[in-house]
């Protein structure tokens, strides 16, 4: 409740101040950071409790050493008077050093628990995370956005206990003499505005360099990620020019916040100096004519120095700024809708050998129709080719079936049941997938095969056999047990370890999404035997751009125009000029390849 009341306070004070963008991305920001603190409740409350000793030791200093000071004029109770002002520095100390324990560790939860947040959310959005978020940005919003808020609440605080001491120190002034407040309290509303311009010009200037300095992160990756092709094509010094592109940009939004900061700064430098002097000589002029002690001058000094330090209220607000525009990021991926949604009450499939139907399937990608309302049955042990141009979506149906996506309608049946109702740990035992680019997750050549299962070494080996990845792995420095940064592997032993791990799940349907594209011909008829092997009478959607995989296939679907156009054996639909075209390409280039193995048809 503290935390919200804080930052509606801050929201308030910047409210209209900056661009719908940066307003937004504050906003934000303070709701993820409040919900962060609303799961630390006791360290809250601590930073708190040790921020209001502070702040009313620091208030009654100043009081203490007046007393201390009349005491020592008049010769009566200074004993008393130096105990009780040395007891108040005592508690004071001790309440910052706790406020600086609690505060870092309340730090270092809170950026704990955004970077799994994000983490979460960020595979949680799955293939959608990638268009939307790239992986260098990712990387920022991870690194340095998730990090920045560590700081959030002891700098709220912070200002506030400057806010309270100013207050204070006002209240102070006026008990040993009206006229001491009312001369600094002419001063406020002109600072009030100087921090109000501040604002105005520091909010959209954050944001930018906050996104631009992700821009920055996010080319730098792709560069280094690329560098192969980037030496072989030799544009070296042009992807230099194109990744460090945003650093003007970024040059241009450090320098708009440092100006609005210098702006403010030496307006506020020269308001000081002027209100100090000013209390000072109303003070001297009280004391010249009796209306206060010596005490109570010393001790006007120190409240006017105290009340002054809002100032140090600017750089809490450069502070505040960063956290919430750091938070506000992290919010972005956490807000981000998920492709797929957890079923409220998950049911189990029924045995079954994989029988596949999709009804009625629509699915869009931005203003794209990738899928048209696409009907499909696949009979249980039944092994069919996804055939079509490139657009056609293929991968996209590929991706519905063990639930990567969900359709925007329409509904995917395995074994009778809506996958979407299915638990999702099930469902991933039951559809296994291989890809035309498999990730190398895991340490080992043997984790990568088995990662997301638990499976035994004997296990490993027969899938790297049936995969045909058995000759190459037994050259590697320790086999299997190999660590994959020692395991250098072309594209085409990088795709039988992918096919390895889906035969080791022992799925009730397996996917192939163009998982044997970079096997030579030959490879690739004995990798396809192995497999069919190991897949008995269970079911096999196959993503198929070589005439020889459509050939072995038991039917072909042919996609065109985001439906089925037809589904039957590959050699009924070879008459067909345009499903022959679909190959035509491919066909000319598997045939000088290896003109023995082309399957004719």
């Amino acid at each position: 409740m503290a935390l919200g009341g804080l930052t509606r306070g801050l929201r308030r004070l910047g409210a209209g101040t900056a661009g719908d963008g940066a307003a937004a991305l504050r906003t934000a920001g303070n709701r993820v950071l409040a919900d962060s603190a609303r799961r630390a409740p006791w360290m809250v409350a601590a930073v708190v409790a040790t921020t209001l000793v502070q702040v009313v030791a620091t208030l009654l200093v100043p009081a203490a050493t007046a007393v201390a000071i009349d005491a020592a004029v008049r010769g009566d109770g200074l004993g008393s008077a130096l105990g009780r002002l040395a007891l108040l520095l005592m508690v004071m100390t001790a309440a910052m050093g706790a406020d600086e324990l609690v505060s870092a560790y309340f730090g270092s939860a809170l950026t704990a628990d955004l970077r799994h947040r994000l983490v979460r959310s960020v595979l949680g959005l799955g293939t959608a995370s990638t268009r939307r978020f790239p992986p260098g940005d990712v990387v920022a919003r991870l690194t340095e956005n998730a990090a920045s808020p560590a700081s959030f609440l002891p700098t709220l605080l912070s200002a506030l206990a400057t806010v309270l001491t100013t207050l204070g120190a006002v209240v102070g002034l006026a008990v040993i003499d009206g006229r001491l407040a009312l001369t600094f309290l002419a001063g406020v509303p002109l600072a009030v505005l100087l921090l109000r311009v501040f604002l105005t010009q520091a909010g959209d200037a954050m944001l930018q360099y906050q996104q631009r300095l992700a821009s920055l992160a996010a080319r730098l990756l792709d560069a280094h990620r690329g560098a192969r092709t980037i030496r072989a094509s030799g544009t070296v010094e042009q992807d230099i020019d194109r990744v460090l592109a945003p650093l003007p940009g970024l040059n241009d939004s450090g320098r708009a916040i440092w100006s609005a900061q210098r702006g403010v700064s030496w307006q506020i430098s020269l308001l000081v100096p002027m209100l100090q002097v000013a209390v000072l000589a109303v003070g001297g002029y009280a004391l010249s004519t009796g209306s206060i002690t010596a005490g109570q001058l010393v001790a006007a000094s120190s409240y006017v120095a105290l009340a002054l330090g809002i100032v140090g209220v600017l750089d809490s607000l450069v502070a505040l700024l960063t956290c919430q525009v750091g938070a506000g990021r992290v919010a972005e991926v956490l807000d981000s809708p998920r492709p797929v949604t957890t079923p409220v009450a998950p049911v189990s499939l029924p045995n079954g050998r994989g029988r596949l139907d999709l009804r009625g399937v629509r699915l869009r990608e931005g203003e794209t129709t990738v899928l048209d309302g696409l009907d499909l049955s696949v009979h249980a042990g039944t092994c069919v080719a996804l055939v079509g141009r490139s657009g056609a979506g293929k991968s996209a149906l590929a991706s519905l079936v063990g639930r990567l996506r969900d359709p925007d309608d329409g509904t995917v049946l395995l074994d009778g049941v809506d996958v979407s109702t299915v638990d999702p740990h099930e469902l991933r035992k039951s559809v296994a997938y291989a890809f035309e680019r498999p990730a190398m997750l895991g340490e080992t050549v043997a984790d990568l095969i088995g990662y997301g299962t638990q499976p035994t070494e004997r296990g490993v080996r027969q899938a790297a056999e049936v995969a045909q990845a058995a000759g190459f792995i037994r050259l590697l420095p320790d086999g299997v047990a190999t660590p994959l940064d020692r395991a250098p592997m072309s594209g085409g032993e990088l795709q039988r370890l992918s096919l390895a791990r889906a035969v080791l799940r022992d799925a009730r349907l397996l996917v192939l999404d163009d998982a044997t594209s970079s096997l030579d011909t030959a490879t690739e008829l004995k990798v396809a035997e192995g497999i069919d092997q190991v897949r008995g009478d269970r079911t096999a959607l196959v993503v198929a751009h070589r005439v020889a995989t459509a050939a072995r296939a038991d039917l072909v679907a042919w996609l065109d125009d985001g439906r089925v156009r037809a589904i039957a054996p590959h050699r009924r639909l070879w008459s067909d000029p345009g499903y022959r075209e679909i190959f035509s390409a491919r066909l000319d280039a598997e045939h000088d390849e290896n003109p023995d193995t082309v399957v004719r048809t």
